[in-house]
């Protein structure tokens, strides 16, 4: 099989444009629904975009993911040299979305393809995605590639966010295992991580300041000592707390890379507007 590694992913990682456009990452994208009116995302709305949307609108959003077709489609383009493909997904218990890459991969039994469930989302899925985009321009075998995601995605990983209210994630059906966190009153703010794929509640920490200084600290402590750390700090829909946090990070943590990231339309429609999040890839080699 000759060619390089390509890589694929979804719009659910939340990866800046000009990483995904220097790594040639090819993104296929999920929809944002508004009643009749439906967006890919990154490609027909943003996540400015979205949020703004988002305040206005009196009906909730809901996304769907992307068909087997459209991941046919992006195969067949970006395997045109005969190059094998890695297709990292957001976790199976969040989306269909990596389903849809599976069965896709089985309609072209002539293409060497790889669909990886990473159990993560947003930039916890775009590190890794990044991770292999690297590691292919390296020149690093596919199995290689493969096996090292698949280990740090398991071991590696670390997020921890704030969200101002569970309501989204429990309309949309992604409450995860924070649902006894539900009904929360008198100004708690829930700290959320994602661990085994789906979202996890840690703790409820009264006022949105202090959440956040909670989220750090746990942040802190959950990082293995001497490894090297690529680390994205989000906000969605929240431009200056988003600043605050990326200053915040960049002040107190060493890092080989620190990537300021928005949170996208799609992450947006589950978690609401508001969210900070912290998240880290401790590369294991």
């Amino acid at each position: 099989m000759s060619g390089k590694v390509h890589i694929v992913t979804d719009s659910t990682c939340d990866l800046p444009r000009e990483l995904v456009e220097r790594h040639h990452i090819t993104v296929v994208p999920l929809r944002v629904h508004f009643g009749e009116e439906v967006y890919r995302e990154g490609v027909e709305i943003t996540a400015s975009q979205f949020y703004e949307k988002l305040a206005r609108s009196s009906v909730l959003p809901r996304t769907s993911q992307p068909a087997p077709g459209d991941f046919v489609e992006a195969y067949r383009k970006v395997g045109g040299d005969g190059g094998p493909i890695l297709s990292l997904h957001i976790s199976s218990h969040m989306s269909g979305t990596c389903q849809s890459a599976l069965m896709a991969a089985e309609m072209l039994p002539e293409s060497k393809i790889k669909v990886i469930d990473t159990e993560g989302v947003s930039m916890l899925l775009g590190l890794l995605v990044l991770r292999a985009a690297r590691l292919a321009e390296e020149g690093r075998d596919w199995e290689e590639i493969a096996a090292l995601i698949e280990r740090e995605s398991k071991e590696d990983t670390r997020s921890f966010f704030v969200v101002d209210t569970l309501e989204y994630l429990e309309k949309n059906g992604r409450i995860g295992r924070a649902q006894a966190f539900l009904g929360t009153v008198f100004n708690f703010k829930p700290v959320l991580g994602v661990r085994d794929g789906l979202v996890t509640g840690i703790e409820r920490v009264r006022g949105k300041s202090k959440a956040v200084e909670r989220m750090l600290e746990l942040f802190r402590e959950s990082i293995p000592p001497g490894r090297r750390l690529w680390i994205s700090a989000l906000h969605g829909g929240a431009p200056e707390e988003g600043r605050q946090l990326v200053e915040r990070v960049r002040r107190e943590f060493t890092y080989e890379e620190l990537i300021p990231a928005e949170i996208g339309p799609v992450v947006g429609c589950h978690a609401g507007p508001g969210v900070l999040a912290v998240l880290a890839l401790a590369l294991s080699e």
